[in-house]
């Protein structure tokens, strides 16, 4: 259960430019609300060094249905290689905590 969380996270990590991008929001919007400047925000997002706080408000900066549905998609195509490939939508907020 625990490497879920894990592997989980990082597919949500590795995927935070594009949440971001699929949300419609603007970095410097984003930045503004967790309290960074764009400059900063920027440069964090490309090297990907955005700390686990950090990711955690963007989420809630970001949070839409467009956005779930995309993760939701790359988190099932991170685990198609498991034995369990498909699971339903409530399993899913389940395992994110939503």
């Amino acid at each position: 259960m625990g490497i879920e969380i894990v592997n989980n996270y990082k597919v949500l990590a590795n995927n935070i430019g594009r949440l971001i991008e699929v949300s419609g929001y603007r970095n410097d919007y984003i930045a503004r609300k967790i309290g960074l400047t764009p400059v900063n925000f920027a440069t964090k997002k490309k090297r990907g060094s955005l700390s686990v706080d950090e990711i955690e408000k963007i989420l809630k900066v970001i949070d839409n249905e467009d956005v779930e549905d995309y993760l939701m998609l790359e988190i099932m195509r991170q685990e198609s290689g498991s034995d369990e490939q498909n699971i339903s939508y409530d399993e899913f907020k389940s395992r994110m905590g939503w």
